[in-house]
């Protein structure tokens, strides 16, 4: 049995050694021939050709594309004027520092800052400088008779009235200098260098036709100041003090727009008008509070606050001035 197995593998090796050997000697015969190929790369070469041209006219058609159409011009937003008086104290430039970079992250912006100065301090035109804001730096110094003396409460004489006269006499004129200045879309906002802004509120002003109103936060001894609105109106104000009054409203409540203000040129706050009607002096002459515009979700959120910075207390500083030890005066703070 096993001498029969050990032949028929014998036999099997054998045979597949001449079926390898002759297959070995075909391909070695067919090695030196010349092989005629075109009919296998015809079609090949034929799909290339038909997708090279393809691709050819697929780029005249952008080419063509590209010249002939024509770049669509998004609609420019309103400029939002923001108008804010300063006054040189400790913390003026930290109080501007803040509000700068608030307004950073609002497009088409123009801030226009009064000092209450006989003239352009270095210390805001440096900063100005740097901001990377759009800006107009004007000064308009407070009549000595209209300025608050250390220790006078805050509320005992208004505070910025020549500073945002100022600046609506700058807006007027610069306006009216610019081609069709008088048609220009924008709004004129208010904004005080020691409040906080939600950015939200620069875009709820955005769309102001006439006179669009929202709540202040902390203001008037109160958690928040506002315009009541019902079935999309206007119709009487929440706040602590005098609601009689034409306007019972915060500086920082309101926004006017830009046509308003140049079409009224008489319009600007009163410095005379009681404690308390300082807005209203000059809002009264420019809407009816039926066609005030609510904003902030029908005047129902808090987007600004009245917000104040204490005064620091140096008494340190003026013991170590008073040895002659005091922080240097070069730097500044």
């Amino acid at each position: 049995m096993a001498a029969r197995m050990k032949l028929k593998l014998k036999t099997v090796f054998v045979l597949y050694f001449m079926v390898s050997l002759m297959g070995l000697v075909y391909a070695l015969m067919q090695l030196g021939q010349r092989c005629d190929c075109t009919e296998h790369d015809m079609p090949k070469d034929r799909t290339i050709s038909r997708l090279r041209g393809e691709l050819h006219r697929f780029q005249e058609q952008i080419r063509k594309s590209d010249v002939t159409k024509q770049p669509q011009k998004l609609p420019a937003k309103p400029t939002i004027f923001v108008i804010t008086p300063t006054y040189a104290r400790l913390v003026q430039k930290a109080e501007l520092t803040r509000l700068s970079q608030t307004f950073l992250h609002v497009p088409q912006l123009h801030w226009i800052v009064v000092e209450d100065s006989p003239h352009k301090t270095p210390l805001v035109s440096d900063l100005l400088v740097k901001s990377g804001l759009a800006y107009t730096h004007l000064h308009m110094p407070t009549a000595k008779d209209r300025k608050l003396q250390e220790g006078d409460p805050s509320w005992l004489k208004p505070r910025g009235v020549e500073q945002r006269n100022e600046g609506l006499r700058w807006l007027r004129e610069d306006r009216r200098a610019q081609p069709g200045g008088d048609n220009q879309q924008g709004v004129v906002y208010f904004a005080d260098d020691d409040n906080t802004y939600s950015l939200q509120i620069f875009e709820e002003m955005r769309s102001t036709q006439r006179v669009s109103v929202w709540p202040v936060g902390l203001v008037g001894g109160m958690k928040y100041e506002r315009p009541v609105v019902e079935e999309g109106k206007v119709v009487r104000f929440h706040t602590g003090w005098r609601p009689s009054r034409p306007f019972p409203m915060d500086m920082a409540g309101f926004a006017v727009s830009l046509k308003l203000v140049l079409a009224n040129p008489e319009a600007c706050f009163d410095g005379d008008a009681p404690m308390g009607f300082l807005e209203s002096s000059f809002l009264q002459g420019l809407v009816t509070m039926d066609e005030l515009e609510p904003k902030a979700d029908n005047c129902s959120k808090v987007l600004v606050w009245h917000t104040r910075t204490e005064k620091p207390k140096m008494k340190r500083e003026e013991a170590l001035q008073a040895q002659g030890l005091g922080s240097d005066r070069a730097v500044e703070v």
